[in-house]
């Protein structure tokens, strides 16, 4: 992970359990460019490393804006950056990556946003405007406490549906959203899995490569390998690590990243689940099994790469460049 030492500038609260956070070079030094949908990770005081999006325009350099939801199940990050982060402190993070780019040329942008999801959104929502793109946003929240960012977000009130499951009877009717759509439109989704997983199974009769998701945790059901004439190796396999020669044996109930950990390896790493890319890893010789929420199924066949949290072998043996 490429190191950054930041200083946060600005703290403040965006709605219930809902914080920004603002942050700049601790030497005033211009920070590296990134795009909408792109994320930064933070190295947290305890050794935690936590991905978070950023939500400011894209062309800025003096600072990144991130929205932080405190989250019920939180194993220490957002509840220490809610309770112990505060402007001067300062903390290591990792230059921008972006897991969910926003592809420049589509005839009109359909933006769905649940809860915290409206982080990576709202970057791209400032991208149309700045660039007088056709876009649209459906934000969805569980009450008008937890939605943020409104006043950023209200100049455009002809374009945004706000919806409130308390007040609207129950989850957004994503459906509904998804009709009738411009040729050539683009969907982007980010929220909690019932909404993403409503989206995809809504959106299974439009092109494939015009829906795009980017997953805060793995959805309940298990990830579904994509079709190979290559089964996966059913009780386990060998990984090669080019760079300093060993080579371990992963087994069926534990993961590449488990295994590196026990034998003493430091591999940069966050979810556990293969929604945030952190663990990404070079693939020198083998087929990898892809079970992670990130990369398109069109583009698994040809990828040199995987999030070792999550994915396995197809062949017997992997080697990674580590």
């Amino acid at each position: 992970m490429s190191a950054l030492r930041l200083r946060v500038i600005g703290t403040r609260a965006e709605a219930r359990d809902v914080m920004r956070v603002e942050l700049a070079d601790a030497a005033g030094r211009p920070l590296p460019a990134f795009e909408p949908g792109a994320h930064v990770v933070l190295r947290l005081p305890d050794g935690m490393a936590r991905s978070y999006s950023l939500l400011n325009d894209w062309r800025e350099r003096h600072r990144y804006v991130l929205g932080v939801g405190r989250s019920e199940t939180s194993q220490g990050g957002s509840e220490y950056i809610h309770a112990a982060l505060r402007a001067g402190d300062e903390i290591d993070c990792g230059a921008p990556a972006n897991n969910f780019p926003l592809q420049a040329d589509a005839s009109h942008y359909l933006l769905i946003a649940g809860g915290i999801g409206i982080t990576p959104i709202l970057s791209m929502v400032r991208w149309c405007v700045a660039m007088g793109r056709p876009w649209r946003l459906v934000y969805a929240v569980r009450n008008r406490s937890r939605l943020a960012f409104y006043e950023e977000l209200a100049p455009y009130r002809d374009q945004v549906h706000f919806h409130f499951d308390d007040e609207q009877g129950g989850p957004l009717p994503v459906a509904q959203h998804l009709r009738d759509l411009p040729a050539g439109a683009q969907v982007y989704c980010c929220g909690p899995s019932p909404l993403m997983t409503a989206a995809r199974e809504c959106a299974s009769g439009l092109p494939a490569q015009s829906l795009h998701f980017e997953w805060f945790a793995a959805p309940r059901e298990a990830a579904q390998a994509p079709a190979s004439s290559t089964q996966p190796a059913p009780s386990g396999f060998w990984i090669d690590l080019q760079r300093s020669g060993a080579s371990f044996f992963v087994a069926e109930a534990e993961s590449i990243l488990d295994v590196l950990e026990r034998h003493g390896y430091e591999v940069p790493h966050s979810c556990r689940e293969g929604v945030c890319g952190t663990c990404e890893t070079a693939v020198c010789a083998g087929e990898p099994d892809h079970r992670d929420y990130i990369y398109p199924e069109s583009q698994r066949p040809a990828l040199r790469s995987m999030l070792i949290c999550v994915s396995r072998a197809r062949s017997e043996r992997l080697t990674l460049d580590l």
